[in-house]
């Protein structure tokens, strides 16, 4: 699937679908457009089955996303807010939707929706030096596009209320430290390692991934035996599937699988 719109570019790179943000000079900027291109790339991407991975990423060289566009935002009217809230809501909603791993290769700055978008994928490669935040609050808003759920699950309630209430930013390593991202590299190699990332993680079959995915996110905050019982559901579809035999024949056969995703 190849997909060019004014904001947001979409290509194949064998099993990976790479959906680049493509707004540069206003440093990649989540306006309503911008946030509607996204959500229908997401979709497009959740139902096609030859998409095993999808990789996130972003054009330019100064910034990943600087989250809304404040100088769309300057004349709304509060009936405008509540439109775009709309748009937004709707993107971020299609991102947690996708059924395949999402990596995500932010640098330069991830702030605000930015940084959401980072929150809400599955593996994050950052460049060294990226800085984050959620700067919501100092400008009379808040993170509503899910980092008010998504960090204190990740990093703590009391380190996420000191990183929202304060609008702190931090650095790429910092956030490694946290346990926010997987892997820090330089900014030259960034794109290269994000994308073998992907690629490695095709190798896996993509029904167990998918289904490893479904169990982590629907279970998160839930009870453990609650837990338990959603892990069992997705065990069921993984032992059931021809990736299932085809990963133990391969094992015995000391080959590569030929996973089918089915």
């Amino acid at each position: 699937m190849e997909l060019t719109k004014e904001f947001v570019d979409v290509r194949r790179d064998g099993r990976v679908t790479i959906v680049s943000l493509d707004r540069p000079r206003a440093h990649n900027a989540l306006s309503g457009a911008t946030a509607d291109e996204l959500a229908g790339a997401f979709r497009e991407v959740a139902s096609d089955d030859g998409a095993w991975v999808v990789l996130l990423r972003a054009n330019g060289d100064k910034a990943f996303c600087v989250g809304a566009d404040l100088k769309e935002r300057e004349s709304f009217t509060l009936e405008d807010f509540h439109t775009n809230r709309k748009q937004i809501r709707g993107m971020f909603e299609a991102l947690r939707a996708v059924p395949q791993p999402v990596v995500v290769a932010p640098f330069g700055f991830a702030l605000g929706g930015g940084m959401e978008l980072v929150l809400t994928a599955d593996i994050v490669v950052a460049a060294a030096g990226t800085v984050l935040g959620l700067p919501e609050a100092r400008v009379g808003l808040l993170p509503a596009g899910g980092g008010t759920q998504l960090l204190p699950r990740m990093v703590g309630l009391a380190r996420a209320k000191d990183l929202i209430f304060r609008g702190r930013r931090f650095t790429a390593e910092e956030a490694l430290a946290m346990g926010l991202i997987a892997q820090v590299v330089p900014a030259d190699e960034l794109d290269a390692t994000a994308l073998d990332v992907a690629r490695d993680v095709c190798k896996s079959s993509p029904v167990a991934v998918r289904q490893a995915k479904k169990a982590m996110d629907a279970t998160f905050g839930l009870a453990l035996e609650d837990g338990i019982e959603r892990e069992n559901d997705a065990w069921r579809v993984v032992v059931a599937s021809d990736d299932r035999a085809e990963g133990i024949a391969a094992f015995n056969d000391k080959r590569d699988p030929d996973w089918n995703n089915r």
